[in-house]
């Protein structure tokens, strides 16, 4: 057996080790009582305070208060940027470790802020600490860091399919020692938060290089001139204020030629940092909604009668429950998976991983959340169970961050060439 076998082996024995770290446990076990004690009671009355509010982007008085207090003794019990791999920014932990937790992140929808680990500012704030200058990391970073601010990213254009990002056609051209942006962007999601300060922007810079060369990235203020809110896009027909997924225009929006991020034809390279990890911090939390979904199903099951038996014994309902906890374990491994293999081979070597996940985890997840409504009946349809969010939220995944069908692709290209590897070989 040659040298390269052993290596190989080496290698695969290594990505089929899925324990979480002896040093995480204690941290996870924390995480876990923090959410059970602090975030879940803060959260039944964040949101009862925020019903009826008068302005739909904004917070009802009390809210912010209330967030802030349990976000302070999270950062204080030192439950804090579990995201960032870094040890100096970060809690320094691996993706499989931040997976667990991730997980647990998952069953509240305020869990994720509450640790400085919510979406988008992760993706931005890795980016930022990656490839940002000094003055951008004290500007921006720093206060994303301490959850004083929020941000958002602006990519997808209404007029043309971005899933291809060579096709974004938002134009930055550079003007007396300035970038003068002109174009428009929708879902930019988290921009209708007021605390949203700073956009990281997609835009075209240069139409006749390569087309993987087009595109750069730039640092937009929410505030400069020109940067246009026109509302809100609606997912099934829910404007998910005050977070929201907005439309923007830009009209001759003129920053200094330092905000641009890493150099002038890098946005793919800068994409590629994000959205390894930023893909797989959405499936590690799909996996707490699930078990979230699973645990409503069986509540409700277990305590309506209908018939003259509990409904989780009729119409072939525990077998739902069944196959959600089969798809649920399916899921966790396969997400441990790619986590781990981001460890072992780095985000570009696992990307074939990273999409296995990404085009699994949210369809299943859904199929699991649709299954809970139904044992719900119109209840669960209804505001008065987090089912029918948590429902959008997961089909939103099926778009975001990349289709589905770009995921397969991947996964699929991968084979072939698979194939083809060893088809040379045989010759």
């Amino acid at each position: 057996m040659d040298t390269a076998t052993i290596g190989t082996m080496g290698v695969r024995d290594e990505l089929n080790d899925l324990r979480m770290s002896e040093k995480t446990v204690p941290l996870y076990e924390h995480v876990k009582r923090f959410i059970k004690e602090e975030v879940d009671p803060m959260s039944v009355e964040f949101h009862k305070l925020g019903e009826g509010r008068a302005e739909r982007f904004s917070y009802a008085p009390g809210q912010l208060e209330l967030l802030d207090a349990v976000k302070q003794k999270a950062k204080d019990q030192g439950l804090w940027n579990f995201f960032l791999p870094d040890a100096e920014t970060g809690e320094g932990l691996p993706n499989l470790d931040y997976a667990y937790i991730a997980a647990e992140l998952g069953k509240n929808s305020l869990a994720s802020e509450c640790m400085n680990c919510a979406a988008p500012d992760t993706g931005n704030m890795e980016v930022l600490e990656r490839v940002g200058t000094k003055a951008q990391k004290d500007k921006w970073l720093k206060p994303l860091l301490e959850g004083e601010i929020r941000s958002c990213f602006a990519m997808t254009e209404p007029h043309t399919a971005c899933s291809d990002a060579r096709n974004v056609r938002t134009q930055a051209i550079l003007k007396d020692g300035n970038w003068v942006i002109n174009g428009e962007k929708y879902y930019a999601s988290g921009a209708g938060d007021p605390r949203c300060k700073i956009m990281i922007v997609m835009v075209q810079t240069d139409p006749d290089a390569q087309s993987h060369q087009q595109q750069s990235q730039i640092l937009v203020p929410m505030d400069t001139p020109g940067v246009e809110v026109l509302g809100p896009m609606h997912v099934f027909g829910e404007d998910d204020a005050p977070h929201g997924h907005m439309h923007i225009r830009f009209t001759d929006v003129t920053v200094p030629e330092e905000n641009i991020l890493l150099g002038v034809g890098r946005g793919f390279e800068i994409s590629q940092l994000r959205l390894g990890p930023g893909r797989i911090h959405h499936c590690m939390r799909s996996i707490g909604a699930a078990e979230k979904a699973l645990d409503l199903m069986l509540e409700r099951g277990m305590s309506r009668d209908a018939f003259g038996q509990p409904l989780i014994k009729l119409g072939g309902n525990q077998e739902k429950v069944s196959r959600a906890r089969i798809e649920i374990e399916a899921c966790r491994l396969m997400v441990l998976k790619a986590a781990k293999a981001m460890d072992v081979l780095g985000n570009k070597e696992a990307r074939v991983w990273i999409s296995m996940v990404k085009a699994m985890v949210p369809e299943k997840v859904c199929k699991i959340i649709d299954d809970a409504i139904q044992m719900h009946g119109a209840t669960g349809v209804s505001q008065w169970t987090p089912l029918a969010r948590m429902y959008t939220s997961q089909r939103t995944l099926r778009l975001a961050d990349g289709p589905d069908e770009v995921h397969h692709m991947v996964v699929g290209r991968n084979e072939i060439g698979r194939m083809g590897m060893k088809g040379m070989t045989k010759k």
